[in-house]
């Protein structure tokens, strides 16, 4: 029997927002990996935020949704709020309940530059190295980066864009301006075969009677 095509729309929801994760899903991992690092960081929180005035965004939520934004290559604070205002998911990670409203992007952005400006993602990057030490997933074998990944990069950086996203970082832009001892010996060898190709056309010219007018 076909069923009907029916959109009611429901007032209440009666399933909890846990139970609508699979108990599976990667970011299950993540988070509770993560909570505990936050739960460190708690002290330095502390610091930076007046004992007075309006609440702001809890730094807690703030730098799981950034995480968001890294491993779902969000490329805006604006497209991250979209994400969050229907996302069960994300809204799950984050901690937010079902209700409640989003953030309005300038004031995350805002509440983000506190945090940087705080190096609370610095330390938020040690707690991490110093979970993975303790549970013996460092290594100290070293590793080779490919150079023409930094070249493409570089070049991407020369394209005119209005989308500040898909700038490179600047260190990474500022080592792909920096020319290798094999790109310089490159570049004189392409300058050299120009001028010996110049000369040799030159020559021929003479020879054949030619004479610049």
């Amino acid at each position: 029997m076909r069923g009907d095509d029916a959109q009611p729309a429901s007032l209440f929801s009666y399933i909890h927002l846990e139970d609508r994760i699979p108990a599976d899903h990667p970011l299950r991992v993540i988070r509770t990996l993560i909570d505990p690092m936050l739960l460190a960081l708690s002290p330095r929180f502390d610091t930076l935020y007046s004992a007075q005035g309006r609440r702001s965004i809890a730094p807690e939520k703030l730098l799981r949704a950034l995480l968001l934004q890294v491993l779902y290559t969000i490329r805006s604070e604006r497209q991250l709020m979209e994400q969050l205002n229907y996302n069960l998911l994300f809204r799950w990670f984050v901690g937010l309940g079902i209700d409640d409203p989003i953030w309005v992007p300038t004031v995350f952005t805002k509440n983000r530059d506190r945090l940087l400006a705080g190096n609370i993602a610095d330390a938020l990057l040690h707690e991490v190295l110093r979970e993975a030490q303790a549970k013996g997933l460092l290594s100290q074998d070293h590793f080779t980066v490919d150079g023409t990944l930094l070249d493409a990069w570089a070049s991407h950086d020369e394209t005119p864009s209005t989308a500040s996203s898909h700038r490179a970082p600047p260190g990474i832009r500022a080592a792909a301006r920096r020319r290798t001892p094999r790109r310089r010996r490159r570049l004189r060898a392409s300058g050299s075969d120009r001028r010996r190709s110049a000369a040799s056309g030159c020559r021929t010219a003479r020879r054949s009677g030619w004479q610049q007018p």
